[in-house]
């Protein structure tokens, strides 16, 4: 593999503020070098090391590539037209969650396999190098593992969501479809997931089945996730970070007492920024967007010291965009974060959900995963909102 020189970078995003200016480690007239997938080098463009290949980045902003930590692209058919009824007014319950089911039963691999091959070439186009997928709309142990199968062919970020919504078979027997999801299929899915994650809402699972499901995943070494108080008030994020889950999602209603708990789980270390919390908030600001529901209190959150992360939610129903530039400007406007935040939490905050270090930075040794935007500096990513600013994605250290 030839080593790349990525130089006359105008103002480049490292995510360490040891390497440059502020907590985005900013620095300006930068170069990068690649070799072997991995980030070799960084510093000014005038004392670069020679490359095999140069990329010249003609002034152009350099950031790590986005770190999409939510998302649900295993799935047959849209739901435009429940998006147009509650675009007149009906409110959103998640019922709609079951029609995705039987058309992602219904629907062969290949079909689902062409569906999430689609959005991952979306979401890679606009700049997101790593994407965590869910199952969840199989909701039977062959079309849970079925899904993780074609899901782990695009990310080795998967988690196994069975417990999204009871299935309508199960219906009036919710404690046995708990039972199969501990049971049968756990045993089906686990061997192709890394996660666990369950919806802990009102309308799908309660905090006692919560807690039964995520200790059985556990158990056989998955790490935990929540679908945590979108709806409402409720103890999603308390269950949360008592089970130690990387990460709480959604985070929409939150209560002093979830805050705090978040809060407490921070601890300091030789990290570039200090310390974080081992839990972070996911903020999902194109389900609030879909839904016309409130945006969480991203600001409540970030003064509180609780680690921030954003990111698509991308699924038929509630938050069909797998635009993370999108989430970006949604959080800037709609959530009251600096874009030096919004930015943060789009990489270094993504790569922190799914405990990576490696991702989310552009340091030495970390992964070669690197956007140009046709534009001088990261904050055109909320000041121009809706355009593709995404000009150059290098994926590993490869051009996509």
């Amino acid at each position: 593999m030839v080593s790349l020189l990525v130089t006359d970078i105008g103002e480049l995003v490292t995510n360490d503020p040891a390497l440059g200016d502020g907590p985005l480690g900013l620095r300006r007239d930068a170069a990068v070098v690649v070799d072997g997938g991995r980030v070799a080098w960084v510093g000014d463009a005038r004392s670069a090391p020679a490359a095999d290949a140069v990329l010249d980045a003609a002034g152009r902003a350099a950031l790590p590539g986005f770190v999409d930590s939510h998302a649900h692209l295993v799935f047959a058919g849209d739901r435009a037209a429940e998006f147009g009824a509650r675009m007149a007014g009906e409110p959103y319950t998640g019922g709609g969650i079951r029609t995705t089911v039987a058309a992602t039963r219904a629907a062969t691999d290949d079909e689902l396999r062409a569906n999430v091959a689609r959005l991952r070439g979306e979401a890679l186009r606009q700049g997101t190098t790593t994407i965590e997928i869910k199952s969840g709309y199989g909701l039977s142990v062959a079309d849970e593992a079925r899904s993780l199968r074609i899901a782990r062919e695009f990310s080795d970020e998967t988690t196994f969501l069975g417990a999204h919504v009871v299935p309508p078979e199960y219906a009036d027997r919710p404690d046995d479809y708990v039972g199969m999801v501990c049971g049968s299929m756990l045993a089906a899915a686990s061997p192709h997931a890394r996660w666990i994650d369950v919806f802990c809402e009102r309308g799908a699972f309660d905090v006692d089945h919560a807690r039964a499901i995520l200790a059985c995943g556990q158990a056989v070494g998955l790490g935990v996730r929540v679908h945590a108080n979108q709806l409402g008030p409720g103890p999603g994020v308390q269950l949360g970070v008592e089970l130690g889950a990387a990460s709480v999602d959604h985070c929409t209603h939150l209560s002093g007492a979830d805050v705090d708990a978040l809060a407490s789980t921070r601890f300091d270390c030789m990290c570039p920024d200090g310390g974080h919390t081992t839990t972070v908030a996911t903020l999902l600001p194109g389900a609030e967007f879909s839904t016309r529901s409130p945006y969480p209190d991203a600001r409540r959150l970030l003064d509180a010291g609780v680690t921030v992360a954003l990111a698509t939610d991308c699924n038929p129903g509630s938050s069909y965009t797998s635009s993370m530039p999108f989430c970006i400007a949604l959080a800037v406007r709609e959530m009251r974060m600096t874009p030096a935040e919004a930015v943060s939490a789009a990489t270094a905050g993504g790569a922190r959900a799914l405990r990576r270090d490696d991702v989310g930075v552009l340091t030495v040794g970390a992964r070669a995963d690197l956007l140009l935007l046709d534009a001088p500096s990261y904050l055109h990513l909320a000041y121009r909102p809706g355009v593709p600013l995404v000009s150059t994605v290098l994926l590993n250290g490869e051009s996509q």
